[in-house]
């Protein structure tokens, strides 16, 4: 989506606003609930007839299971949520306003894991339960300009109207302190659904990687947010509070290691665009996540084969993702994953006896 035009589409709109005396209100509240959907669902149609949304029946249903589990606690609750998946190998995700929320293709396979679709899927949900965009269409058009606009036409008109002003408010992008806005309520909902807490610390490192290697994070879907340095530090800042442990230990970009106690287990390969800490990251969110449930049952670590990676779940956590890379000596990501179930067996009885003592986080 080019942002150049919608930003001087806006940009003008202010400016006849203000030549006309009429001053944009943060707090305009102009957009009905019923408006804010219709102009969603009509934005989202254009989407969906540009791209067509993605052929896979599991996929469309394991994105909009996330979604539906993010939006249940994000706060907002008189609308209902949509997820789809657009026939697209871009790596973006975007929220319409009601409540539409759409992840192009491309993003799946950069990523891949649950953890990762939860922590995107979750920042997306922020800026539809706080109304970014709605308030976005009102602080720039004000109160006159957007009743002009209304004015056009009565019903479904109208609501035309306000679809086109929702398209070009999308392709404007976000202000940096409503992306800062969505990325807290994502680390919110993502924890608050039950997901690894680490998801979106996870999913925007990621996203920060490419943006650096297309160029250094100028343009694109990245240039409205924050600094990629500032962007981690805050979301660290929020994760401190939980004392998450086992704790990480980031030994290169290939090397990483969660410990707790005596117990440790390292991670020798980055995946693709998956850096070693991040692989570590989601074992220790994992692990917390498991420890969160009380009593440590460790019949409960399963592996499931799929042939160039296994994942290990605790009943419904994913825990960690395993490829044939990680098996060396082993003959199959399968027979690796085996293994290592049994050395997270072993940290589950650890844990449940009282053995391993975590180390407490400064705070």
């Amino acid at each position: 989506m080019k942002k150049s035009f919608g930003k001087l589409f806006v940009g003008a709109a202010l400016a006849a606003g203000l030549s006309l005396g009429f001053a944009p209100s943060a707090d305009a509240g102009l957009i009905s609930l019923q408006q804010e959907i219709e102009m969603g669902r009509e934005t989202g149609q254009k989407y969906e007839a540009q791209y067509g949304l993605l052929q896979d029946s599991y996929q469309q249903e394991r994105v909009n299971r996330i979604g539906q589990r993010l939006a249940a606690v994000c706060g907002r609750n008189e609308i209902t949520y949509s997820f789809k998946v657009l026939n697209c190998d871009e790596i973006n995700a975007f929220a319409c306003p009601g409540g539409f929320i759409y992840v192009y293709s491309g993003l799946l396979d950069f990523m891949p894991t649950d953890t990762e679709l939860a922590g995107v899927l979750g920042h997306e949900v922020g800026h539809v339960a706080k109304k970014h965009t709605v308030h976005q269409i009102e602080k720039a058009l004000g109160a006159n300009i957007l009743l002009a606009a209304i004015s056009l036409g009565t019903g479904s008109s109208a609501i035309g109207n306000l679809g086109g002003l929702a398209t070009q408010a999308l392709m404007s992008g976000f202000s940096r302190t409503d992306e800062r806005g969505a990325d807290k309520e994502g680390v919110n909902n993502t924890i608050k659904a039950g997901f690894n807490p680490y998801a979106m610390l996870i999913t925007t490192s990621k996203l920060e990687d490419l943006a650096a290697k297309n160029g250094g994070g100028k343009g694109g879907i990245w240039s409205d947010h924050p600094d990629p340095d500032e962007r981690y530090k805050r979301v660290s800042q929020q994760l401190q509070k939980l004392d998450i442990h086992p704790d990480i230990k980031v030994i290169d970009e290939n090397h990483a290691q969660v410990y707790e106690g005596d117990w440790t287990f390292n991670i020798d390969h980055s995946i693709g665009a998956t850096k070693a800490k991040y692989r570590a990251f989601e074992l220790a969110g994992g692990l917390y996540q498991v420890r969160q449930r009380g009593h440590i049952n460790p019949n409960y670590f399963v592996v499931y084969d799929n042939g160039s990676f296994a994942d290990i779940y605790y009943d419904d956590i994913q825990v960690l993702r395993l490829y044939k890379q990680d098996a060396v000596g082993f003959g199959s990501a399968g027979s690796y994953a085996k293994a290592c179930a049994d050395m997270l067996r072993d940290w589950g009885n650890k844990v449940n006896s009282g053995t391993l003592v975590a180390k407490k986080k400064k705070k």
